[in-house]
């Protein structure tokens, strides 16, 4: 006579190893906006790792520019925008992890890049809370790069900087050639003050060695529910500040090099103070290449990006993220920097 109760544990216990074999490790990137995410997602995706990821990106905006700030690579990259992985999205999220599981022997590992204005905390407890997810992945780690420069106010300013510190397992102290050695020890005590558990590494563009990166097996749910006893509890909320916005605008049309970098100059010059992040891709009339800006309050860094792809249309995307948008007349400026096709 067969013991049913035997076989359906001894069905359960393969199952459960099963599950465990094909447990796809997660490293979650996550950072206040602007402090260097995609350059270290960037840098993942060129070394020479031999690693085969699939990289999922979340933007707060309508308009999606992270993707194609993401080098070309073999990797696959999943676009979600409009709305913070965090909470809007978040089934989205669940989703995409679902079609990626169908072939999860194609996977050494995925990344998820949230968008700057993310809580860590919601994005991390979907690998536990549902079911499917915690069956076939494992969260590794959560990464948290920190702007050197901005890190302190934006601490005072904005909670989902301190808990993007708070629930790292590593932190990037990126951008420290733009602080004296002062600034950045201050920086660093403010972070451990936060978190005295995680790794914090001193980097210039996010060039910290990839193997204290990834494949860290770092995340520790026990030392999270310190932090955050409700963790677990599936109406997690998440609310963000009501005063920042996000703003985005495409041209089909070229940009004129000169008009743009006055008038974005003058922009930030003048309101960069409520400029938390800007970015875009850039067609100027005359050039081949792609040029790609980001900045961060007044900071800001423009450079070529190489050819536009083949097939791709050659439009200028531009996105800000921050407060006061509405007044500061952005389309206006922006569609001045066009070039006049009746000239």
């Amino acid at each position: 006579m067969v013991d049913v109760e035997n076989v359906q544990a001894i069905f359960l216990n393969e199952r459960k190893i099963m599950n465990n074999m094909t447990q796809v490790p997660v490293t979650v990137l996550t950072g206040f906006l602007g402090a260097g995410k995609t350059t270290l997602l960037n840098r993942i995706l060129t070394e020479q790792h031999g690693q085969r990821y699939a990289v999922i990106v979340n933007e707060f905006g309508e308009e999606g520019i992270d993707n194609d700030l993401v080098v070309d690579a073999d990797e696959e990259v999943f676009e979600m925008n409009n709305g913070c992985i965090c909470c809007t999205v978040r089934g989205d999220l669940i989703r995409i992890l679902g079609g990626l599981m169908k072939r999860a022997d194609k996977l050494d590992a995925i990344i998820v890049e949230t968008t700057g204005l993310a809580d860590p905390a919601p994005v991390a407890q979907t690998f536990f809370v549902d079911q499917d997810v915690s069956e076939r992945t494992k969260l590794d780690a959560i990464v948290t790069v920190a702007d050197a420069v901005h890190l302190n106010s934006q601490l005072g300013e904005h909670h989902e900087a301190e808990e993007q510190i708070a629930f790292a397992d590593v932190v990037l102290l990126n951008k420290i050639d733009l602080v004296d050695d002062n600034g950045v020890d201050n920086v660093q005590a403010r972070i451990r003050k936060i978190n005295p558990y995680a790794k914090i590494i001193k980097t210039n563009h996010c060039s910290a060695p990839l193997d204290e990166v990834l494949g860290l097996n770092a995340f520790s749910l026990d030392r999270v529910l310190e932090v955050e006893p409700d963790f677990l509890e599936s109406d997690h909320d998440h609310e963000h500040d009501d005063d920042v916005k996000s703003l985005s605008f495409v041209s089909e049309t070229p940009l004129d090099m000169d008009k743009f970098q006055a008038w974005f100059g003058s922009l930030l010059q003048e309101k960069g103070q409520d400029i938390l992040r800007s970015k875009g891709i850039l067609n100027f009339e005359g050039r081949d290449d792609r040029y790609v800006f980001q900045g961060v309050h007044m900071l800001m860094d423009a450079s070529p990006m190489g050819p536009w792809p083949t097939g791709k249309d050659r439009n200028s995307r531009v996105v800000f993220i921050g407060r006061n948008l509405e007044s500061m007349n952005l389309q206006e400026g922006f569609e001045g920097c066009k070039v006049s096709l009746n000239a």
